[in-house]
């Protein structure tokens, strides 16, 4: 069984200085690949050094909606630089986030044209981070980058917003969140994705799943969510591990990257 983590945090603050021993154990939990999510500079600079060094590790980068209004214009031009290169899968995470709104909405949806049209430049998907802000986040895409290939990432809206996703061609990726005792509603809406839409993530060192809460999360604990999400779709585990490997491999193109080694 391989599983692919096509979320996760390693080069942040909290993951960092243990990080030797996240990727020993990510590889024992068969972890084939995890796409690290660089959010600022030095998230960056080491997810690129990270990537230098274990080649089954690969970067995105953006900065995110909660910190655009502050570091947008400073950031932009090294996670361009880094895109152009061809030193990033995807652009990501950017979105809107009107639920904290720690950056003003309109300086979000600025940034998230930016971030899309960059993107679309350098034919990478977009790793979206939404929250209370789909109709906006719909509207902004459908004018912005039609046909983009786009990534929602830990998803936790309704059933008729997956479906809106599915509808554009999206993928849609489920954390831990999803085996909560209390996301009964988010099950539901995982039931309606087709298995050709579907992603899994830790979103590490956040929202470790349900065995596992309270817990500082890993890439090593992802089995429980795709487990979560056999039993919702019907099928084994190691077919929804194999088939959200699939579409990571489809969506992030890793062929173009170099393979993994010793796992």
């Amino acid at each position: 069984m391989q599983l692919i983590d096509t979320h996760a945090h390693l080069t942040s603050k909290t993951l960092l200085p243990a990080l030797d021993s996240i990727l020993l154990r990510a590889r024992e939990a068969h972890l084939e690949r995890i796409v690290n999510i660089c959010t600022d500079p030095e998230s960056l600079k080491e997810g690129l050094i990270l990537a230098e060094k274990e080649p089954w590790i690969s970067n995105a980068g953006a900065t995110t909606p909660h910190d655009v209004e502050k570091e947008g214009e400073t950031c932009f031009p090294l996670f361009e630089q880094a895109a152009r290169a061809g030193k990033l899968v995807a652009v990501g995470e950017t979105g809107l986030d009107y639920h904290y709104e720690h950056s003003n909405r309109k300086v979000q949806q600025q940034f998230l044209v930016l971030y899309l049209h960059l993107a679309a430049e350098c034919r990478l998907p977009v790793i979206f981070h939404c929250r209370e802000a789909f109709s906006d986040l719909f509207h902004i895409a459908d004018q912005e980058s039609k046909g983009l290939f786009a990534i929602l990432h830990c998803f936790t809206g309704t059933e008729k917003e997956a479906m809106e996703a599915v509808r554009r061609g999206w993928m849609v990726s489920f954390s831990g969140i999803v085996t909560f005792k209390k996301s009964e509603a988010l099950r539901r809406a995982a039931a309606l994705i087709p298995l050709e839409n579907l992603l899994i993530e830790t979103d590490a060192p956040y929202l470790a799943p349900q065995s596992r809460r309270g817990e500082t999360n890993e890439p090593a604990f992802i089995a429980e969510t795709a487990k979560c999400l056999s039993e919702i779709k019907g099928v084994s585990l190691q077919e929804m591990a194999a088939l959200t490997a699939q579409n990571a491999r489809r969506i992030f193109r890793f062929n173009d990257f170099s393979s993994p080694k010793n796992l």
